[in-house]
């Protein structure tokens, strides 16, 4: 861990934020669900979505981007799926509502799927459908989210880095837990390199041209200004190395998310009026549920899923390396040690959370 860091608690930093919301109107029980969907994710290592991201809710909260008392709606419903309007509210309620719907009609009916339309950004895909674990299903959760990603062969971002998390129950082995955005890296890694003056690896994103680049100051800024360029799909540039199958993946969520719903889709996300205030986000999200006793005894499909578990484990390594990681491993890992002996956070993000508590007016005791 860099010295830098510093050591928070994670009830602390839990209420610290539940706090910050209810502060902003946030009804109780929303908050404590926002609270823990921010601080998870800093307990799994995925600090780009922990609570550094408090600022952009706290923000969107008040200029009513994100409404805090939300009408959440469910507008179409069958034995099998649901649609629900998340009426502008913060992405973590609607999306843990949503997730609770999918896995009640899977107890029933052995599948269930919803999608939600009206909502803003939900957090880590993989906290929804790890919800899923706790009843020994499948669970599935896909977002599509502002524009950063370029399509093979295009010069300007259309599209979100769009998440897909399946989690799936195991026996005596962690679950496996895929939680993975469909571009090759996040923006925030875009970010790190501009920090530190270093070339981005080929690959990565393009400039305004849509041509490959190394600058990541240039990608930033062109970014920021909707100037052309963009991140990469995986598999990056054009066909060679599959950029056109991570494309593929991006625009399917995009379908999923925004399409089936009628949520925004592609660069419709995120709108502005014609004098540029930002409009209610209208992202979507797609949530599935399926109870594996509805294909084969969940017993035996345990013990199936600890075997190939460990085949991969137990395969031969690479010159030069000592483990093979299941997905989500790494994550239950650090999810272990962190709730021991706390989170670690730059002084920057400490920064940020002190300036938030002193515009408010709330103790900042972290």
């Amino acid at each position: 861990m860099p010295e830098e860091e510093i050591i928070v608690q994670v009830d602390s930093l839990k209420a610290f934020c539940r706090q910050v919301f209810e502060k902003v109107d946030v009804s109780r029980g929303d908050a404590e669900v926002t609270a823990d969907v921010l601080v998870q994710a800093d307990l799994r290592g995925i600090g780009s979505h922990g609570v550094a991201r408090l600022r952009r809710y706290f923000r969107g909260l008040q200029t009513g981007q994100m409404l805090a008392r939300p009408q959440i709606t469910v507008e179409r419903e069958t034995s099998t799926t649901a649609l629900i309007d998340g009426g502008a509210g913060l992405g973590p309620p609607v999306g843990v509502r949503g997730m609770r719907k999918a896995i009640e009609k899977a107890e029933e009916m052995g599948v269930g799927f919803v999608s939600v339309r009206n909502s803003t950004h939900y957090g880590i895909a993989g906290y929804y459908a790890m919800m899923a674990l706790g009843h020994d299903f499948i669970g599935i959760s896909m977002t599509n989210s502002d524009v950063l990603v370029v399509p093979t062969f295009g010069r300007d971002a259309k599209l979100g880095t769009n998440p897909i998390s399946v989690a799936v129950p195991s026996g005596k082995e962690r679950p496996f837990v895929l939680d993975m955005a469909t571009s090759g890296v996040p923006r925030g890694k875009i970010e790190v390199y501009k920090r530190l003056g270093k070339a981005l690896p080929l690959g990565w994103a393009t400039d305004e041209r849509g041509i490959a680049t190394t600058d990541a100051a240039r990608v930033i800024e062109n970014l920021n200004h909707r100037a052309g360029g963009g991140l990469l799909p995986l598999g990056g540039v054009d066909e060679l190395l599959g950029g056109h199958k991570g494309y593929g993946l991006a625009l399917l969520v995009d379908i999923l998310c925004g399409i089936l719903p009628g949520a925004g889709y592609a660069d419709t996300v995120y709108p502005k009026s014609a004098e540029g205030k930002p409009l209610p986000a209208n992202v979507g999200h797609f949530f599935g549920a399926l109870r594996v006793d509805g294909f084969r005894p969940l017993a035996e499909f345990k013990a199936t899923m600890d075997d190939i578990i460990r085949r991969m484990k137990d395969a031969p390594k690479a010159e030069g390396q000592q483990r093979i990681y299941i997905h989500g491993e790494k994550e239950f890992e650090a999810a272990e040690e962190r709730t021991a002996k706390g989170i670690p956070l730059h002084p920057n993000v400490m920064a940020d959370l002190k300036a938030i508590a002193e515009e408010i007016g709330i103790s900042y005791a972290l």
